[in-house]
């Protein structure tokens, strides 16, 4: 009988000003793809809470220093600003991202870690590399830029920006699995490679905003992270007034990814949003989201007053439909294809009236840009769409 296989090791660093998208994406897909990752706090004296961009929070593994003689068998790099700088400037991360690929182990990085981080260790002299166009001249003469959302060369992989989050993490899994492993986990994520996002709409309102747009995310042990931080990623780019609630002040997502919220569920279920938007995940809506008395009464509040709500993934079949949220003619899409359920609709992202719902965690960029425009106008989410680089 043939011995398991053993278990694939990977470090992300994360820093001050990460970007959420770069970061847990790729922490999220590969946990998904069976690898044991840690996520490690980089920066001296921030123990292991990390304030990220666009004012997420989370808590990391362990610390930078934790794991400086540990082996691994990738080290990934997020961009973001200062973040990537910052991961640049961490004696302790260069020693170990120096000592891991000089032993020939896999290194990526992402957005502007490329020419902050790696090039500026001197680990990408004579490679074909990628990286955000606002940084790409950042890299000196011995690397090679290449335009490209993702760039394999040798034992290094670059991605370009948030927008390629997906495809960078994607192609990690492909050189630690191979395309096998890609392919069983792509396709329940609904992934599309290409830029650009649309929505089917139906039944058109104009959602009510007036001034910043506040929107309620509720989250749980179990709430599908990708789902949560593209969302909150997207949104607060957009400059809206975002609060991500919890019954507790820390959850673990889906992934293993320790979200710290804005606020207790209780204290934001007394407040007034323009939206509210549940995310998926497993068994975070089911278990616990599905039964927040005061959350079910603020959605059909919502709902009633004509006020918009939305869900992505598992939350529109596991807490929109079971409390009568999606009522009469009303369409609706969600994870998984069920043709005994007459809201279903076959498209990535559908808003119909006031309620906005999309599939899978792959469709989760495209649902915050279509509330974005729904809230903000085509504009606003037209620039939002072309600074994370899913133009």
């Amino acid at each position: 009988m043939a011995s398991p296989a053993a278990v694939k090791k990977v470090l992300v660093p994360i820093a001050a000003g990460s970007e959420p998208a770069e970061a847990f994406v790729p922490i999220a897909v590969l946990r998904r793809a069976g690898a044991d990752v840690t996520v490690a706090a980089a920066g001296a004296g921030t123990g292991l809470r990390v304030h990220a961009m666009y004012g997420v929070t989370v808590v990391a593994d362990a610390s930078v220093a934790d794991c400086a003689d540990a082996s691994y068998d990738l080290v990934v790099l997020p961009g973001g600003v200062p973040g990537a700088d910052n991961l640049g400037g961490c004696a302790a991360l260069e020693g170990i991202v120096r000592r891991h690929a000089l032993g020939g182990g896999l290194c990526a990085a992402i957005c502007a870690a490329p020419p902050l981080a790696l090039a500026r260790w001197g680990l990408l002299d004579g490679v074909k590399a990628t990286a955000h166009p606002e940084f790409v001249d950042k890299f000196p003469a011995e690397v090679a830029g290449v335009d490209a959302n993702v760039v394999v060369d040798g034992r290094v992989v670059t991605g370009r920006g948030p927008a390629a989050a997906m495809e960078f993490a994607l192609a990690l899994v492909d050189q630690l699995y191979g395309k096998g492993k890609v392919d069983e986990i792509a396709k329940p994520m609904m992934v599309r490679y290409e830029p650009g996002y649309a929505f089917e709409e139906l039944n058109p309102v104009q959602w009510r905003c007036s001034g910043t747009p506040r929107v309620l995310i509720p989250v749980a042990n179990g709430s599908e992270e990708m789902e949560v931080l593209v969302t909150v990623d997207v949104l607060r780019r957009a400059k809206a007034d975002v609060v991500v609630a919890s019954a507790e002040e820390v959850v673990v997502a889906r992934h293993g990814t320790r979200i710290v919220a804005d606020a207790l569920l209780q204290d934001a279920a007394g407040q007034q949003f323009d939206l509210i938007v549940v995310p998926g995940g497993m068994p975070g809506v089911k278990t616990t989201l599905a039964d927040k008395v005061e959350l079910m009464a603020l959605l059909k509040e919502h709902a009633a007053a004509g006020r918009a709500y939305g869900a992505i993934g598992a939350a529109t079949a596991q807490v929109l439909e079971p409390h009568g949220l999606i009522g009469g003619s009303m369409k609706a899409t969600t994870c998984a294809s069920r043709a005994d359920r007459p809201s279903e609709c076959g498209s990535r992202v559908v808003v119909d009236g006031n309620l906005a719902t999309s599939g899978s965690t792959g469709t989760a960029m495209e649902f915050a840009l279509a509330v974005v425009e729904k809230l903000l106008g085509p504009e606003a989410a037209r620039e939002v769409a072309e600074a994370l680089l899913f133009v």
